[in-house]
């Protein structure tokens, strides 16, 4: 595929996942607003979390690197018939295989609550909140596995918008539940994991009308020992755990956040929905967009086009997603504050939540990179690397969990809370999820070095000219939007206490001066689009 053409699928990727992500925004206030952090949110979010993560792992992860290079290659090499019948096997073997193990989340649901919540076991009321929960939730991952596969096939065609505007049902959804149908249910909470279950059956049904204009939609048919399905099986058991590093992560904090200060959970799902703008826009697009290409190249051996597609792909992430952690590291609590703190949502609130932002936004180049270097990897059918890779980096993550949480409570308990067992302490002492994000952050700089390392080692990419200039561009940009949002910060100081109509138009303000400040100096420095379609 020409660059002009991966440019064009990631502008309608990402257009239609900023729609999405706009959304979720939307929904994350009204969440805030009608529910605040509380023990209530925090299970919902621990029993959203858990399928979610599957979400990512399947729709954005292990499925997809998966299944689109092999499907690619039959789109390339085979016949339409061919087509069909692998959608029919594949879909069938994963569906039956979503269904065994929905149906084992169902019955061990209080086991998977306890496993991925064990602060709560103490707390009856909280514990069988989040089982329940669980229960409505958990379908969700039958569902959208099965949307994943239709997006991935609708991907290999080119055709990027309709799956990147799934995930709006979800959003539309949870809103809904959280307005209209929560005011009306005895436990309120309720409403979102019914908005969970009945997102992920819309989900799928918004793409099968595209798959039928394709001629792609057939009966699903077992076929485990179907040559190819074999093949994306072996292929898909190791990403599950390597491309998705980022999201096991986070689910193992969700593990360690149950041991911390009531409200935590919900302090970091809202810390990383910052997170989720600018790297599910781009970062997510620029691998989806960029993997049916590096896939032609790879069977067609056009080492050089490889190598310019995933060039392309890291210039463009690294001039998104610099910019952006910048900017969140200056931004945090203004943003917070304006977006989230009314109702049931309080001052005390943003600042925690800003604490996780920092930390989590510090990683966002490395996840942003990661998501473009992976499918270097899955393009070539190499899904052992970056397994290696991933494991690293989750027991760094583990470890470095530890030591930051050690180091911040040593620093700033008081002693009557050191005197307290180490567990009922860090119960106690806000702030420490300041640790999780930290520790997230760093593991994500390790899992892209090594990933790096290993790719320069295979020898299929060649570094395209014009590095030196597109740093130095980049760097002068940054450095001028950053300060004028220094200025900005010094001359509006306070955001939690001042009204909500002038922290929404000091905001916007900061917005737009800080983005046309770094769009305007990229521009005068001799940067323009039409590299972007020639790289």
């Amino acid at each position: 595929m020409k660059s002009p053409s991966m440019l064009r699928g990631l502008l309608s990727f990402s257009s239609m996942t900023m729609v999405s992500r706009v959304l979720g925004l939307v929904r994350d206030i009204s969440i805030s607003h009608v529910f605040g952090a509380n023990a209530a949110t925090d299970a919902f979010w621990v029993a959203f979390r858990v399928p979610n993560f599957m979400r990512r792992l399947f729709a954005e992860g292990s499925f997809s690197t998966a299944f689109v290079p092999v499907f690619t290659e039959v789109k390339e090499t085979g016949t339409h018939e061919d087509l069909k019948r692998l959608m029919a096997r594949v879909s069938g073997t994963l569906g039956s295989v979503l269904l065994l193990i929905t149906a084992l989340g169902l019955i061990f649901a209080p086991q998977v609550a306890a496993m991925f919540e064990p602060g709560a076991i103490d707390e009856p009321h909280k514990f069988g909140l989040t089982v329940d929960l669980l229960r409505l939730t958990f379908p969700f991952l039958l569902f959208v596995s099965l949307t994943a596969l239709a997006a991935g096939a609708l991907n290999s065609f080119h055709r990027f918008a309709l799956p990147a505007l799934a995930p709006v049902i979800l959003n539309l959804c949870m809103i809904s539940g959280a307005l209209w149908l929560a005011p009306h249910l005895h436990v309120p909470i309720m409403a979102l994991g019914w908005a969970v279950l009945v997102a992920g059956v819309l989900q799928l049904l918004f793409l099968l009308p595209a798959l039928r204009r394709l001629d792609l939609l057939s009966l699903p048919r077992w076929g485990w020992r179907h040559p190819l399905v074999r093949r994306i099986m072996r292929l898909m058991v190791p990403t599950l755990f390597g491309s998705s590093v980022a999201q096991v992560n986070l689910l193992l904090d969700t593990v360690v956040a149950s041991l911390l200060v009531t409200g935590s959970q919900s302090w970091l799902s809202l810390s990383t929905r910052f997170l989720e703008l600018p790297l599910g826009v781009f970062g997510v697009a620029l691998g989806t967009v960029i993997l049916p290409s590096l896939s032609r190249h790879h069977v067609g051996t056009d080492r050089d086009g490889f190598s310019r597609a995933l060039d392309w792909g890291m210039r463009i992430s690294l001039l998104i997603s610099v910019p952006a952690m910048l900017a969140l590291l200056l931004l945090a609590e203004p943003v917070v504050s304006t977006l989230f703190q009314n109702g049931r949502f309080n001052a005390f609130d943003t600042r925690m939540t800003t604490l996780s932002i920092l930390a989590l936004c510090c990683g966002l180049p490395a996840y942003a990179m990661v998501k473009v270097l992976l499918p270097a990897f899955y393009a070539r059918q190499d899904t052992r690397t970056p397994v290696r890779a991933g494991v690293i980096a989750m027991i760094a993550n583990m470890l470095l969990n530890a030591v930051f949480l050690v180091l911040l409570f040593e620093l700033w308990a008081s002693p009557a809370l050191k005197q307290q067992s180490w567990l009922d302490g860090i119960a106690h002492l806000p702030g420490l999820h300041l640790a999780l994000g930290m520790a997230s952050a760093v593991s994500s700089y390790l899992n892209l070095a090594l990933l790096w390392h290993w790719l320069k080692r295979a020898g299929v990419y060649d570094r395209q000219p014009g590095w030196s200039r597109h740093w130095v561009r980049l760097s002068i940009s940054c450095a001028v939007m950053v300060m004028v949002l220094l200025l900005g910060r010094w001359l509006w100081p306070d955001w939690t206490e001042a009204r909500v109509i002038t922290r929404v138009w000091h905001l916007a303000v900061l917005v737009a001066a800080g983005a046309s400040a770094y769009l305007g100096t990229l521009y005068l420095s001799g940067f323009r689009l039409r590299e972007l379609r020639g790289i």
